[in-house]
């Protein structure tokens, strides 16, 4: 029997032990904070490279925009690879491919190879978070599973908050280029760690792979990302933007179409049959819209408009990462005793208030009035992102569970892509309104302003829909303890895909 069949019958009879899983834990945490800490060390590089490459902020948002699609892209063969090779295997393997993506980005020459080397870089990425939380999911037993993913959680979510401050710290101090080549002394730690610790998985054969599920995929994502972002910002009467969403739609519904009908999907959207599980990550969408999508506008309108320095910006958003390590193993612990819905509803409407606030900032806001709202943003994600997530998992149907990793995976991937996507659009826009509405003379900077001012009170709209929704959650019937035969079938290469 496997080292995982062992672990997995020893969890059902012995009394759970953290000390136990904390060296298999720390590799995934060290794998996917690098990846996690390279969707948001960008954001605040942006106006310099949009300087370095003599460049715009609709192409320079692309290197944001492809890097989540190409993570989106190759999430859903997590599950296939992890069958046909392990998932340790296909773990390190990814973590490495991530590594030599992020070298080839800081020897870009142009922005239309950033933005090459950043797919590159995401299409290494893509599968480390999946089988990442699909290892710890199945390490930790029912009862504390609240508790073990909120302990994952903190970095997920201090690494894009810290992210801003170690990425303002390198562009200032030495140069764009290191904000990727750090991710290479990371990666050679998370690829030490999970060869030593990591636990071995059987490989599951030969699974038949959906070639027309992985066609359709990213053609689907890529377009519709496009014609979001093309109708934000052009207009939604365009060519571009129709053209995006008419072939993203279409390629749309035909891969619902073949994932429905094929026997192994990448994805397994039949799960979408339990309504708990629709609930919950409906609600997850609109938290990560309205989340991701503003946060990108932050350190933008601190250096743009207050003409911070890159590494000042870091600093102003640091409330954020301290409040979401605060919050978020707190709500690990809540979510264990009272679900996720009265985490969610309090999440979300202490996130709505930030935004809203965020979305009176004028030319010379106070910087507390800012890190008091981006405190409350912090805290906010910390009591409802994970328990959300976990919230996600424990609704799905049993026979389901092995495939729902990579489905919200890839769904969060392509979700704050376009929120990304549309929001700076819509952020280009409102400023080109805005000017235009402004009697000559007018400083411009004042329509840049109510530009953000518009796109912060969208943002705070969209959580205020969130928690709407969060009242019709319902805390899932228990699974139930895993008999040692159950436990063994739903391993973790399971848990990220068939």
């Amino acid at each position: 029997m496997s080292k995982i069949n062992n672990g997995s019958v020893a969890a059902a009879e012995q009394p759970f032990s953290l000390k136990a899983i904390l060296p298999p834990l720390l590799a995934i945490i060290v794998g996917m904070i690098m990846v996690i800490l390279d969707g948001t060390v960008v954001n605040v590089a942006v106006p310099e490279l949009v300087k370095y490459f003599s460049s715009d902020l609709s192409t320079i948002q692309w290197a944001i925009t492809g890097y989540t699609l190409a993570l989106a892209a190759v999430i859903p063969l997590a599950g296939w690879m992890t069958d046909r090779y392990g998932s340790k295997q296909v773990f390190l393997a990814t973590v490495t491919m991530f590594v030599l993506g992020s070298i080839l980005c800081s020897v870009a020459q142009t922005s239309s190879q950033l933005v090459l080397f950043r797919v590159i870089q995401g299409l290494g990425g893509g599968m480390v978070a999946p089988i990442g939380m699909a290892m710890v999911f199945k390490l930790a037993p029912i009862e504390r599973r609240g508790s073990i993913m909120g302990m994952l959680g903190i970095p997920m979510l201090l690494a894009p908050a810290m992210g801003p401050i170690l990425s303002g710290w390198l562009v200032e101090s030495v140069s764009w280029h290191w904000i990727f080549l750090i991710n290479l002394p990371i990666g050679i730690v998370a690829i030490i760690l999970g060869v030593k610790y990591l636990p071995k998985s059987e490989k599951k054969g030969k699974t038949p792979l959906d070639l027309f599920g992985m066609i359709l995929a990213p053609i689907a994502f890529s377009m519709l990302a496009y014609g979001v972002n093309e109708g934000g910002g052009i207009g939604w009467s365009s060519t571009q933007a129709l053209v995006g969403l008419s072939v993203g739609g279409v390629a749309l519904i035909l891969f619902i179409i073949v994932e429905l009908r094929h026997k192994y999907p990448l994805l397994e959207l039949r799960v979408f049959r339990s309504t708990d599980f629709t609930r919950g990550i409906i609600l997850t969408w609109v938290t990560q819209a309205a989340l991701f999508g503003s946060m990108l506008f932050v350190p933008l309108y601190l250096q743009q408009i207050r003409n911070f320095t890159p590494l000042e910006t870091g600093l102003i958003l640091l409330p954020q990462a301290l409040a979401s390590g605060i919050g978020m193993p707190l709500g690990g612990r809540l979510f264990d005793k009272i679900g996720a819905r009265p985490l969610a509803f309090v999440g979300l409407t202490i996130i709505s208030t930030a935004l809203f606030l965020l979305s009176g900032i004028t030319l010379d806001t106070s910087l507390p009035v800012i890190m008091v709202c981006l405190g409350l943003m912090g805290l906010g994600m910390g009591l409802s992102m994970m328990p959300l997530n976990t919230h996600v998992l424990n609704s799905a149907p049993r026979e389901s569970v092995g495939r729902v990793t990579p489905l919200t995976a890839a769904a969060q991937q392509v979700v704050v892509s376009f929120a990304v996507a549309g929001m700076t659009g819509y952020l280009t826009s409102q400023i080109a309104v805005h000017t235009a509405e402004m009697a000559q003379g007018s400083n411009p900077l004042s329509a840049a302003v109510l530009g953000f001012n518009d796109v912060f009170f969208l943002s705070g709209c969209i959580a205020v829909a969130g928690v709407v929704i969060s009242t019709v959650l319902r805390k899932p019937k228990s699974l139930g303890k895993l008999s040692g035969d159950e436990a063994s079938a739903v391993e973790p290469a399971m848990m990220s895909g068939h």
